[in-house]
């Protein structure tokens, strides 16, 4: 009956359609009974239904190798040639449409016969339990589990960039209902609570907010996170001098090497080695079951597709001109607020043209559809482990700033899918328990370029002597920067020539020929600063020697905190504005270089020192704490990656029913920490994890190159 319905709503879609639009008819030239036009359009709806059902999941399949963007745009090619197709097949040529057209046309019948259907299934309770039985029943491939008596799932679904404080805003103005209710809070939405009452919605979550590392940002955190180790990860982005490799946190090659280190280093899988499923990460934490895994898209093989997690979404045409629609409607609306950013005139700004909005549309629309459709898919085969990152806040609070009006639209979307994901939840075969996290929080500011016109690549280089651009010269940093140089090497301050400072024979890098220039790389407010042919990490008393003028002048910018490097005499020392200089074992929070920065500040860059691949010089931005404003040295508005705000202090948003993240008065520091609570989580939910590595012998392994788990069962899930 539903088929009918759907089949008998598409035929009324396409009459009506049919007398709109001049360039689509159902008849031919000469005057036909309304009955054989109603046989038309019902042939041709019944057509078009049969041909999306049949030829639609073996065309995305075969484009899978297309890139998505570009795939979300052939959407509605690809359904207009399919009703071109229908229509083909109708006798007499009495159905006809120009190729533009037949777009439109199937584009509007393909969200039509969507929402009827979903209303049909809304509307009869019992028949979108049984119809959520029988798919769960058939993705789990006939396996039995124990029934939502038995052991529940957990559920790991990650916001990426919302900070603690910024999501206790959200719900103050009541843009995340959802959430408001797992606390026990009454959103604006249901009306006022009983004054002096019992709390109108029961709370069922705990909000535990928890302190990052220096390296405030996804790779760093959710490595640490998912594999238990985040150690040697000093920065989004960073150089290593024995390769000559610069390793970047969205690289799936440089992803898939830093997984397999955190694998050899703790000799374990990862958190979901049991059984689980990791969903739009960069790093999969040894699950089985993946989809848009970042660490896997450098594998190359027959079974390992990178982008075989659209597949299952893409494959129902319903799906695919949803979300193609939306990603338009992204599109427009994001250069619709960039242009009211610029005539507002509003600061802090940075630009937002070139590919930015459909970068914007890709990570809002097309990475939340697909992902929260993977995540409904698993809870409805039972998988008893799910980690999912959702970057649609993070992507946006970079451009338009953590606060702004952009962000919290976002914000108010992530919470209808969080509400979409819980109602499943109800009808899955097992109870899931689920867990809401973030990763780090973000830091609003001006950038570095912004405030005080060049880079900290130009300035670095100014300081070091070296030629920088016409514009960074200009600046008043970049002229103070050249005056310290020539200052340092007793040349006369009004000169106009750049040159390098003269190298003292027997020094490092004994001749210009052989000296190469410094490699500046930023993550967020962190910058790093390395020296490729000074051998291992350089000293203070090695860069003093090469160039004399360059901590003095970037420990004293006002646009920089501090400095961490090594130092001959100290080990390493913190340098910081006014000449401050601590060494290492002696540094504290609110102390010195360290004054303005939050408690935990002197552990975090303690431990980074502590990394092989820790630059030459790390930087860190100023940041100023009645503002909670960083610089960050990349173009961002809305900033991670070092220290300073709220970029520090991501949250936990955990189940009653599970054990406290922390005792009374303790703190969670550090990615790895979280990696135990969850661990935690799961043992108290199913038992002792199965380990992955460690005490196996070399021929019981169960891991591939990689760190990933020799299995089919991915490919095979995602062919289902």
């Amino acid at each position: 009956m539903r088929v009918v319905t759907v089949w008998a709503v598409s035929t009324l879609t396409m009459l009506a359609l049919a007398g709109i639009l001049p360039d689509f008819q159902l008849q031919s030239d000469d005057n036909e009974s309304i009955t054989r036009v109603a046989l038309t359009a019902g042939s041709a709806a019944g057509a078009f239904g049969l041909l999306s059902a049949l030829v639609w999941p073996l065309a995305v399949r075969a484009l899978l190798l297309v890139p998505a963007l570009v795939l979300g745009l052939l959407v509605f090619f690809l359904n207009g040639s399919l009703l071109l197709i229908a229509l083909s097949v109708i006798p007499d040529g009495r159905g006809e449409a120009d190729p533009q057209t037949a777009v439109v046309v199937a584009a509007v019948m393909s969200a039509v016969a969507s929402a009827t259907s979903t209303a049909l299934a809304v509307r009869d309770d019992d028949a979108y339990r049984r119809r959520l039985s029988r798919l769960a029943q058939r993705r789990r491939g006939g396996r039995r589990d124990e029934g939502r008596h038995g052991m529940p799932g957990t559920l790991f679904l990650q916001l990426d960039g919302l900070g603690h404080d910024t999501l206790r805003r959200a719900l103050d103005q009541g843009l995340m209902p959802t959430v408001a209710r797992m606390l026990g809070q009454t959103p604006a939405e249901d009306g006022p609570a009983v004054a002096d009452g019992p709390s109108a919605v029961p709370p069922t979550h705990r909000l535990t907010p928890w302190r990052t590392d220096w390296s405030s940002q996804t790779g760093a955190s959710q490595l640490g996170i998912l594999h238990g180790s985040n150690h040697d990860v000093p920065a989004f982005r960073w150089y290593e001098k024995e390769t000559g490799r610069t390793m970047v946190c969205s690289s799936p090659a440089s992803t898939a090497e830093l997984q397999q280190r955190a694998v050899e280093r703790t000799g374990d899988g990862g958190l979901l080695t049991f059984d689980g499923a990791s969903r739009g990460n960069l790093f999969s934490g040894g699950a089985d079951q993946l989809a848009l895994v970042l660490s896997i898209a450098a594998r190359r093989g027959p079974n390992n597709r990178s982008r075989a997690g659209y597949f299952a979404y893409f494959s129902d045409p319903a799906n695919a001109v949803r979300t193609a629609m939306s990603f338009v409607a992204e599109v427009v609306r994001e250069i619709r607020s960039s242009v009211r950013s610029r005539l507002r005139k509003e600061t802090p700004r940075i630009g937002r043209g070139g590919l930015y909005p459909f970068i914007r549309a890709f990570a809002t629309v097309v990475e939340r559809d697909v992902v929260v459709a993977a995540v409904i898919g698993d809870l409805l085969s039972g998988r008893t482990a799910i980690y999912a990152d959702l970057v649609a806040y993070d992507e946006v609070a970079h451009h338009s700033g953590p606060r702004s009006r952009d962000a919290d639209q976002i914000l108010r979307r992530l919470d209808r899918s969080l509400a979409l994901i819980t109602k499943i939840a109800e009808h899955a075969p097992r109870a899931y328990r689920i867990v809401l996290l973030s990763d780090h929080g973000q830091s609003p500011g001006e950038t570095f370029l912004g405030r005080y016109g060049l880079t900290l690549r130009d300035y670095v280089r100014a300081s070091c002597g070296l030629p920088v651009s016409r514009r960074a010269q200009r600046t008043p940093s970049g002229a103070e920067a050249r005056d310290a140089v020539r200052t340092v090497l007793h040349r006369p301050v009004s000169g106009t020539q750049d040159q390098a400072p003269p190298v003292e024979p027997g020094s490092e890098g004994s001749s210009d020929a052989t000296r190469s220039d410094p490699v500046v790389l930023a993550s967020g407010n962190l910058g790093l600063i390395s020296f490729p042919d000074l051998p291992g990490r350089a000293t203070r008393e090695q860069i003093d020697r090469r160039h004399p003028a360059l901590l003095r002048t970037l420990a004293g910018h006002p646009g920089v905190g501090f400095l961490l490097v090594r130092s001959e005499e100290h080990g390493a020392v913190v340098l910081g504005p006014d000449g401050a200089e601590v060494p290492l074992p002696e540094l504290r929070d609110g102390e010195g270089p360290l004054r303005p920065f939050d408690r935990g500040a002197a552990d975090a860059v303690r431990r980074t020192d502590g990394f092989p691949h820790a630059a030459d010089i790390m930087v860190n931005s100023s940041y100023d704490p009645q503002t909670g404003r960083v610089h960050a040295f990349e173009e961002q508005i809305g900033s991670h990656g070092g220290l300073g705000g709220e970029q520090t202090r991501p949250f936990l948003l955990s189940p009653l029913a599970l054990s406290a993240p922390v005792d009374e008065g303790d703190e969670i520091v550090g990615a790895e920490c979280v990696h135990q609570v969850l661990r935690r989580w799961l043992r108290e939910c199913q038992g002792p994890q199965v380990p992955v590595g460690g005490t196996q012998n070399s021929s019981s392994t169960v891991l591939t190159e990689g760190g990933f788990p020799a299995t089919d069962r991915a490919v095979q899930d995602e062919k289902a």
